[in-house]
């Protein structure tokens, strides 16, 4: 395979993307964690809410966020004198097998705050509601796979935002830059959120803060997943590695069938990118 995009000969499509997002070539994890949790709570003061809602996934976006707003909501209290909450939710749909990694994180942080709601009666009425209305039109037939897991992402939110609603709280998203350059997000789902700590990071980059934090290193090590179906994975569904994509993101070098493919994909959802259009 042949591989361009240097450092020193990057495309102007490849440096336009790394400076919208904001990408470094690499890192202090320290420095990020301190300029990240200071822009949490300086968000949560500006606001005048009472703290920091997070979904628990049992990933590492989720995990690393977790860390950060713990982090922040923990010295606002202690500055302050008010106490500020960081909210963690568990979200299953019916039974997650890797649950148990939602808890460890919120272990790790001594999260005090920490509810489990599960999604799947509410997502099976809507996706049932769906099939009702297709049916009206003359489609008979079930709601997709996709459209399915899209229904999923936008109840947790739904979800997220009553709890926020009623707790004066603040929904931080976990959404990052390898993730942004993909479009690998569900639009008003997990994409819907009042703040993203991680947005200038790619995928290897929140992996080391994570490890600066202390996230569980079951949680580091294991396979990226949105959890929309069962064995769904975020590189087998992209065709992307994550290692092909942080690299873009840092200017290195990688091949040119993944950098086209790459590039197809951040044209091909702008749209998730960009403010909505009207005239």
């Amino acid at each position: 395979m042949r591989l361009t995009n240097s450092a020193n000969n990057m495309s102007t499509l490849q440096q336009q993307i790394i400076e919208r997002l904001g990408v470094k070539p690499s890192i202090n994890p320290a420095e990020e964690i301190r300029k990240r949790v200071d822009f949490l709570k300086q968000y949560v003061l500006d606001s005048k809410t009472n703290g920091l809602l997070i979904a628990i996934s049992g990933g590492v976006d989720s995990a690393v966020a977790t860390g950060l707003c713990k982090l922040a909501t923990d010295e606002l209290t202690q500055e302050t004198g008010k106490e500020y909450m960081t909210l963690g939710v568990f979200q299953p749909y019916g039974t997650q097998a890797d649950i148990a990694h939602s808890y460890a994180v919120a272990d790790a942080f001594n999260l005090v705050h920490r509810v489990e709601t599960n999604i799947e009666e509410a997502v099976d009425e809507i996706s049932l509601e769906v099939e009702h209305a297709l049916k009206g039109i003359g489609r008979h037939q079930h709601i997709s796979r996709g459209g399915k897991g899209n229904v999923k992402a936008r109840t947790r939110m739904v979800v997220q935002y009553a709890l926020a609603f009623e707790l004066n709280l603040i929904v931080v998203g976990t959404d990052h830059a390898s993730e942004a350059i993909t479009g690998f997000y569900t639009k008003w789902g997990d994409g819907a959120v009042d703040v993203t700590p991680l947005s200038s990071l790619n995928k290897r980059q929140v992996k080391q803060i994570g490890a600066e934090l202390g996230v569980p290193e079951a949680v580091l090590t294991k396979a990226p997943t949105a959890g929309l179906w069962e064995g769904q994975t975020d590189e087998n569904e992209l065709g992307i590695t994550y290692e092909h994509n942080s690299d873009y993101l840092e200017g290195k070098s990688i091949p040119d069938d993944v950098r086209e493919k790459l590039e197809q994909q951040y044209l091909k959802t702008e749209h998730k990118r960009s403010p909505i259009p009207g005239i």
